[in-house]
């Protein structure tokens, strides 16, 4: 996610009926920036993304017959050109598809993998662990990427067209160039300092040594012709030849600028590393809410497991009557105490042994939520349960303390006019990733290691997710898709946000599901986040609201987060119709759009 420019959020009644969507699909060709427009109602298809260049290049892919899978990739790849401190081919994701014709759900593990030389010490050095800021701009963070293997896997599994084909808009949109935005700027110069260590990311994101300057023209030629050698040999190229060589040296091997002072450890990346790398097709997890089937990601990703344990600990709420006291009220204790259970159960599942079936038990939430009490505030950080054996109202075991994660993530949402849906979450970890630019290639590596734990988060507790060789850090990212009865859409939605892309989702689902908010209004909504800490993260639209001081008269305790989440979704209409929504303020605003715009 874009580390985002301090901005004070409200409450913001925007509703479907009251935006304009006409000028949300751009016509076939135009001149300039796409426009950005934060709903869209139509026929054909529909793209949410946070970028407007992003969500153009879809809707080109859908209006040429692609299918959603189609459009996801084209709209995946322009984001690495226009966000490439949130995603990119160096990094990796979760790729959750609906089929309209067998009426399924299926997803794609894309998650980086740690060097197969790695261990439980991978970050530790003298029997202490390496100061975080100095591990995320290391070669020693970099993961293997998943993305381009997830892209060609989505494409054989599911899709129409080629990757050749599906690259065009992007390597296009890098050969000419984007124009920097407001918030391209502050990310880029948040990062200023770092970026200098590296001489090719200076270079390329620093041009002339300066800060972009925001309206002027951002070209990024040496990504268009990396762009141009997947289509040609395809992502082959990225993990076996030329490609796979830099990414191997430039890990091993940073190339820092030698009058920096800094000290960018290497990785021990290798060339069978990146040979060797897989995407994982696995089912994704299934939580029944309200009679509705919602579906997301499976370990590697906390998710699917983290956002459906909080949804069965509401099943017994109806927070359709609820007060907003008593909502968001409950919304946090379920939070927390989904969080409990995610630090001390989900890891890789190559390697832990993950209770994920019964972690989505309703008997489970049931035996946690009678934790929960309407006039008092559970003490954080929460013990975890035991989802095999299910004891009511137990807090007696051990915390697992919750770990960082970075927030430079980017989500996208696709359907295209046969029904199929696709809800895709991608990242380089924190903005910026590792600040390390493969030189010659145009695209920033990851630093997704650092989601690891570097030391044992309890000594009491077993850790599922400390390093290990090939092994998948834990993720937080939630693409999640709900079915009707009938196996039918009725939303797909994601956020980036680290940690708090679980309650981002939790709480838009939540919203829309339960509050009756159009989706634009519950992707708007202002935030609270609980990740089983002491105090609660609230946006400024809550934390100046009367809310607060009802919720601390109950216990609670909060402590302010700018931006919480960028989330994107799409809503099937009847007959034949997509609403696509994304954030009207966050990030400078979303960019939904369709292929035909409804009157």
């Amino acid at each position: 996610m874009r580390r985002p420019v301090a901005r004070k959020l409200s409450v913001l009644a925007v509703s479907a009926a009251v935006v304009s969507v006409g000028a949300a699909a751009p016509p076939a060709a135009q001149s300039g920036p796409a426009a950005k427009v934060p709903v869209a109602v139509g026929y054909g298809g529909a793209v949410s993304s946070v970028d407007a260049d992003a969500s153009a290049a879809g809707i080109e892919v859908l209006r040429k017959g692609g299918n959603a899978v189609d459009a996801a990739v084209a709209t995946a790849a322009a984001l690495g050109v226009t966000e490439p401190y949130s995603a990119g081919i160096g990094g990796g994701g979760y790729f959750v598809y609906y089929d309209a014709k067998s009426r399924t759900v299926q997803t794609i593990d894309g998650r980086e993998t740690a060097p197969l030389t790695a261990d439980s010490d991978l970050f530790v050095e003298n029997g202490t662990a390496i100061p975080f800021a100095e591990a995320v701009s290391s070669g020693l963070s970099v993961g293997t990427p998943g993305t381009p293997a997830t892209w060609q896997k989505a494409l054989d599994k599911w899709g129409s067209k080629g990757l050749g084909t599906l690259l065009g808009p992007a390597e296009r949109l890098a050969r000419d160039g984007f124009t920097v935005d407001d918030t391209f700027r502050a990310q880029t110069a948040a990062n200023e300092t770092r970026f200098r260590y590296f001489p090719d990311t200076a270079k390329l994101f620093l041009p002339n040594g300066q800060l972009p300057v925001v309206g002027a023209t951002f070209k990024n030629p040496d990504l268009a012709r990396t762009y141009a050698e997947l289509a040609k040999r395809g992502v082959g190229a990225l993990y076996r030849g030329d490609i796979a060589e830099d990414i191997v040296d430039t890990v091993n091997h940073p190339p820092v600028d030698p009058g920096s002072g800094w000290k960018a450890r290497p990785g021990d990346l290798t060339a069978k590393d990146l040979a060797g790398y897989r995407t994982k097709s696995q089912a994704p997890t299934r939580t029944s809410y309200r009679g509705l089937g919602v579906y997301s990601m499976a370990p590697s990703s906390s998710g699917g497991t983290t956002v459906g344990e909080a949804l069965n600990i509401l099943e017994n709420t109806d927070l359709s009557k609820a007060s907003e006291v008593q909502y968001l009220h409950r919304y946090i204790e379920a939070s927390r105490i989904a969080f409990a259970d995610r630090g001390r159960w989900v890891g890789d599942p190559a390697f832990e042994d993950v209770p994920t079936k019964e972690l989505l038990s309703q008997k489970y939430a049931d035996s946690r939520e009678c934790l929960i009490k309407d006039d008092a505030v559970l003490t954080s950080p929460v013990a975890p349960g035991d989802p095999r054996n299910p004891a009511a109202c137990d807090a007696s075991g051990t915390p697992a303390p919750t770990t960082y994660e970075g927030d430079s993530t980017t989500h996208l949402t696709v359907a295209d006019k046969w029904g199929n849906v696709v809800s895709y979450t991608l990242t380089i970890e924190q903005t910026g990733g590792s600040g390390i630019t493969v030189p010659g290639r145009g695209f920033i590596l990851n630093n997704e290691l650092t989601d690891f734990s570097f030391t044992p988060a309890s000594a009491a507790v077993h850790d599922p997710n400390l390093p290990g060789p090939g092994k998948r850090p834990r993720s937080s990212m939630s693409p999640t898709i709900v079915l009707d009865r009938h196996n039918k859409p009725v939303v797909a939605l994601g956020s980036p946000g680290g940690a708090t892309i679980i309650t981002t989702v939790l709480q838009t689902l939540t919203g829309f599901l339960d509050r009756g908010l159009p989706l634009v209004d519950a992707i708007a909504a202002p935030r609270a986040s609980q990740r089983n800490q002491t105090t609660t993260e609230l946006e400024p639209g809550l934390w100046s609201s009367p809310l607060k001081g009802r919720l601390e008269a109950i216990g609670h305790g909060f402590r302010q987060n700018a931006e919480i989440g960028a989330a994107t979704g799409v809503q099937r209409l009847p007959d034949g119709k997509w609403l696509a929504a994304a954030e009207t303020v966050r990030r400078g605003g979303g960019s939904a759009m369709v292929v035909r715009p409804a009157p």
